[in-house]
């Protein structure tokens, strides 16, 4: 999602009430934008809401390009996405072209967003809260643990029918500016998964896991199970070496090489199901993609 400057009229009034009467919005919103660093005079940064601005006022807006997404489901409070793995849930910077928020934006405008995000390369449900009354309550559900999320993986190897991971976690000791990556560690928050079987797939020897995190730990499942020799197909930020995460994530790796060291030509991880209860309505939302199909196009580069 790329931004734009757009420009303001300007009477010689202070910095926010500028904001306030362009865009037609609250003091509150107005003081976001000039916190937030979107807020421009004759080039130079507004970062005093009081300024009297004499000059040039710009203001950095995001320009939203859908191509497209799948809705699960809608109504007139939130709405789940389908999101293709390799798109962000949420723009993470002026260089980010595009972002799951074009098409969640584009849809049902700014005051929507995701409750809850996916990894850039997890496929699958997202749930969206379509205003801000369903963004407090849909959020408050996540951190209460009032939302259960299913996925699926596929691993390398066997694995037992069922399973329980109980290993806390927390951020490695030493991070070093990739991405933020995670550690198991006795001293960390609780993290708890448990998985079971659906399928082994013998010509790649691999194995379907459907994954339950009863904890919302960042990369919970994708750990979890590097610490159980079980790696997702596809998984990077654990397991490779410095440079090859750093070419993955600048996109200087060619397919063949990726598939080549991780198994896949992308992390084999989806949203599969969402179950939850709003306003006395029970919710059980499961993916329509065909994850299978889907995984084993990854798993089938000819090289």
């Amino acid at each position: 999602m790329p931004y734009i400057k757009i420009k303001l009229p300007n009477n010689g009034k202070k910095a926010f009430v500028i904001l306030m009467e362009h865009l037609k919005i609250p003091l509150s919103e107005a003081q976001k934008l000039i916190d937030k660093k979107r807020l421009f005079c004759d080039g130079i940064l507004v970062e005093e809401k009081n300024k009297i601005l004499n000059g040039l006022v710009e203001l950095i807006v995001y320009e939203n390009k859908p191509k497209g997404v799948d809705i699960v489901f809608e109504n007139d409070d939130f709405a789940v996405l389908e999101k293709p793995s390799g798109v962000l849930s949420h723009p993470n910077g002026r260089h980010c072209k595009y972002s799951l928020c074009d098409e969640i934006w584009a849809l049902w405008g700014q005051n929507a967003c995701v409750a809850h995000r996916l990894d850039k390369e997890t496929s699958g449900l997202i749930l969206v809260a379509k205003h801000k009354n369903s963004q407090s309550s849909l959020k408050k559900m996540f951190e209460n643990k009032q939302i259960q999320k299913e996925y699926l993986a596929l691993v390398g190897g066997g694995t037992l029918d069922s399973f329980k991971v109980d290993k806390a976690m927390d951020l490695t000791k030493n991070y070093d500016d990739i991405k933020t990556r995670m550690q198991i560690c006795k001293d960390g928050k609780e993290a708890i998964t448990e998985f079971k079987r659906l399928d082994f797939w013998e010509e790649f020897n691999t194995s379907l896991l459907l994954c339950k995190p009863l904890t919302g730990r960042q990369h919970q499942i994708r750990l979890h199970l590097f610490h159980m020799k079980h790696k997702i197909l596809g998984e990077y930020l654990y397991g490779l070496e410095k440079k090859d995460i750093e070419k993955i994530l600048d996109g200087k790796m060619s397919l063949k090489e990726r598939f080549e060291l991780t198994g896949a030509t992308r992390l084999l991880l989806h949203s599969y199901g969402l179950k939850f209860t709003y306003k006395n309505e029970n919710f059980y939302i499961q993916s329509k993609i065909n994850i299978k199909e889907e995984f084993q196009k990854a798993l089938s580069i000819k090289i």
